[in-house]
């Protein structure tokens, strides 16, 4: 495609893209080349939490530019230490480290549960995860996710990594040996269909893991910050992990992660993790100004509302068009088709007129929703009424 003086083939092809290009972003809409508008259910991929372009990260970005933009990881700097301070105060975790990517807080992860079963649980490495798991791009993390044909994509996988059966506590307990140092896991598995962890299995998780003296990492990446209505998605379960992982929504869709873990977990020394970019004031300024909006009095509240409500106009298309229900948390839900037309749903919402709708599906038979966390009930309305014409073609 040519946009300009310039060809969009100069770009590596990794996936296939319309012939859109996208030029300006205010809330839930976007607007493209042409000056033809999109209503934005997927944001990013769950990452802007306060819509396109919203007024606190703007400023927050400007400010800060005209500040100070990257003295080195090897020094401290005002937002990293705001930032952290704001995560640890309103969490169970007592330590931060800022990474650029929810692959590069999983990686981390990782590195600190290994480094941690070397130092207590003699050399004890593996870390159990889960079937249809995603945990990031990386090789490492490639190896930890249970997506379907990444165990040959990059051959040979990073070992140790076995895969148990989400919501079956037996699964797991039947993985657990004397190398297995920790369980990692999504509290809702996004990529792999929408899917909640029950309250049950991660309180059955918690018990087992401090009975057996392992680690409980919650992958945060997709479900953290607000989007399932709680801060952190594991909330809802009561449950205190010993590590999280950020990413996504904590930059509000510039690139910025965490890692949190409790005190006693903390194991890294000096050289044992870094990163030229991690924690640099840029982003942990931003960092801040999202965090503050959705500490603010009543806006989690807001999302759980806004969740319900965007269950029940799911719950009333399922119904109306025979399908097989809707599923999710939150602001991250999904509509369940009779078959496998999921993809070409996705096409058709994009080219509608007037305007264009973004969806995406994760499976063939499924429909992923994770609109901003400040969407109007106006704009739910609208892509329900949108969704209800494609589904009636």
């Amino acid at each position: 495609m040519q946009y300009g003086a310039h060809s969009t083939d100069s770009l590596m092809y990794i996936t296939n893209r319309p012939d859109i290009v996208f030029e300006r972003g205010e809330g839930s809409w976007l607007t493209d080349h042409a000056g033809r508008r999109y209503l934005d259910f997927i944001q990013g991929w769950a990452v802007n939490c306060l819509g396109h372009c919203p007024p606190e990260i703007a400023e927050a970005l400007a400010t800060q530019a005209r500040t100070l933009i990257n003295p080195s990881p090897a020094f401290y700097n005002a937002p990293m230490v705001e930032l952290a301070g704001l995560l640890t105060s309103h969490s169970c975790f007592d330590r931060v480290f800022f990474a650029n990517s929810g692959a590069e807080a999983n990686e981390g992860a990782i590195k600190l549960a290994r480094k941690w079963g070397r130092l207590n649980r003699q050399g004890a490495h593996e870390i159990i995860t889960f079937g249809h798991s995603f945990h990031g791009r990386t090789l490492a993390t490639m190896s930890a996710s249970g997506k379907a044909g990444w165990d040959t994509l990059y051959a040979p996988q990073v070992a140790g990594f076995p895969k148990a059966e989400y919501n079956n506590l037996a699964s797991v307990e039947a993985l657990i040996g004397p190398q297995t140092v920790a369980i990692m896991l999504e509290p809702v598995q996004g990529e792999g269909g929408v899917i909640p962890a029950d309250v049950a299995f991660l309180q059955g998780l918690r018990a087992l893991t401090r009975e057996r003296g392992i680690l409980l990492i919650v992958d945060e990446v997709q479900t953290g910050m607000g989007r399932t209505g709680k801060l952190f998605a594991h909330e809802h379960a009561g449950i205190e992990p010993d590590i999280m992982t950020l990413g996504k929504g904590i930059g509000g869709g510039v690139p910025l992660a965490a890692l949190l873990a409790r005190e006693a977990i903390c194991c890294f020394e000096p050289g044992d993790q870094g990163g030229t970019y991690n924690g640099n004031p840029l982003m942990t300024a931003v960092g801040v100004a999202v965090l503050q909006r959705l500490l603010a009095p009543g806006f989690l509240d807001e999302v759980l509302a806004l969740g319900d409500y965007l269950r029940a106009g799911l719950l009333a298309l399922s119904e109306k068009h025979a399908l097989q229900g809707e599923r999710g948390s939150g602001l991250l839900r999904a509509l369940i088709l009779d078959d496998e037309r999921a993809p070409d749903i996705v096409a058709r919402a994009l080219s509608m007129a007037p305007t264009g709708l973004l969806l995406n599906a994760p499976r063939p038979n499924l429909l992923r929703f994770m609109p901003a966390l400040n969407v109007t009930r106006a704009e739910i309305d609208q892509m329900l009424a949108q969704l209800d014409g494609l589904l009636a073609r």
